[in-house]
């Protein structure tokens, strides 16, 4: 993948290698034993997830309630709360009281039906320590996500995890150089941390920009090989990658998708075409981000202005020598068709 400002053709250098990261990722949500609790560190989990206060203690009780449509992330799209501890046999029940939402282990474990219906509960018990991430298909890219600690689990600190002007540049998020590109983009708060997960949805019209004119999140970073879909939610608008290799039709359908698998290393920019003006532009970070199509040009990328600047350059020295080869032809006594 090599999108940037123009269309390009690459010259970067050998990317750096992420495999282990991403396995790393790909394995934080299974159950497994204390040596995994070393890799269970939430902060970047619950980066872009607004009630993420820590974790709350309910060691000590054998039955324990999650709400499912607390109020967080801007409306009736949390976990409430956020992130519980309990003991190895706790049964966890979620219960719907807002929203139409789903409960979904990160790791595959378990999973409730999507449903609005209020009062609705699903259970789950957890067995063997460890930590158990979950997420609400539709919203989690606004930042519905859970997490539950079974045992005497170190998740690290316990700090608020709110999304703010920091959010995305931590907890192993891509620190990239968008080089202006989110200047005008009311709704980048950073580079949301997606790895790990094999598909990633981002909203179309999400709010921002004073309107319905956002990405929702504007920027995440994925494993090679990920699968972003995205979801019409409000307004007519279209994804464009800047680089043309993608580009969904134009529509106000909710609950449209489009969909794109994002196999190369590198950084994706992408927008609205009726809106770009406004700020309606979002990025795939694909892997470690470590391309040099990060800035849309500059060391590493060849521009197709590049290639016309060369090509004149080329053409202009060529006419400049080719006086000075038929004066070298002639004086040794050869043409140029003739010479041997």
């Amino acid at each position: 993948m090599t999108d940037s400002d123009s269309p390009t053709a690459t010259r970067r250098s050998v990317l750096k290698t992420t495999a282990a990261a991403g396995a790393a990722a790909a394995t934080g949500t299974a159950f497994t034993s204390a040596a995994f609790a070393q890799d269970a560190g939430l902060e970047s989990w619950f980066e872009n997830t607004s009630n993420y206060d820590g974790v709350v203690d309910e060691t000590g009780n054998s039955e324990v309630t999650v709400e499912v449509g607390a109020q967080a992330n801007d409306g009736a799209f949390g976990y409430g709360p956020a992130a519980v501890r309990v003991d190895p046999g706790t049964t966890v029940t979620w219960e719907w009281v807002a929203g139409s939402h789903n409960v979904v282990a990160d790791d595959g474990t378990y999973e409730s039906e999507l449903t609005s219906e209020e009062g609705f509960t699903f259970s789950h018990t957890f067995e063997e320590e460890g930590v158990s991430k979950y997420y609400c298909t539709p919203h989690q890219s606004m930042g519905m996500k859970g997490a539950v600690v079974v045992g005497d689990v170190d998740v690290g600190g316990s700090s608020s995890g709110q999304s703010g002007d920091d959010a995305g540049s931590d907890g192993g998020a891509a620190d990239v150089d968008f080089d202006g590109w989110f200047e005008n983009v009311g709704n980048f708060d950073g580079v949301v941390d997606e790895t790990g997960n094999s598909e990633v949805t981002v909203e179309v019209g999400a709010e921002a920009n004073g309107g319905a004119f956002g990405f929702g999140p504007a920027a995440i970073q994925v494993d090679p090989g990920t699968t972003v879909t995205w979801e019409w939610v409000a307004g007519s608008h279209n994804v464009v990658a800047d680089g043309g290799s993608y580009e969904s039709e134009l529509t106000n359908e909710e609950g449209f998708t489009f969909s794109h698998t994002f196999e190369e290393e590198g950084v994706s920019k992408y927008y609205c075409g009726p809106h770009q003006s406004m700020g309606m532009k979002g990025a795939v970070v694909v892997g470690s981000g470590d391309s040099a199509s990060n800035s849309g040009g500059g060391e590493g990328v060849l521009t197709t202005s590049d290639v016309g600047v060369l090509a004149f350059a080329g053409a202009l020295v060529g006419g400049l020598l080719s006086p000075f080869a038929m004066r070298a032809a002639k004086g040794s006594g050869q043409s140029p068709r003739n010479r041997r």
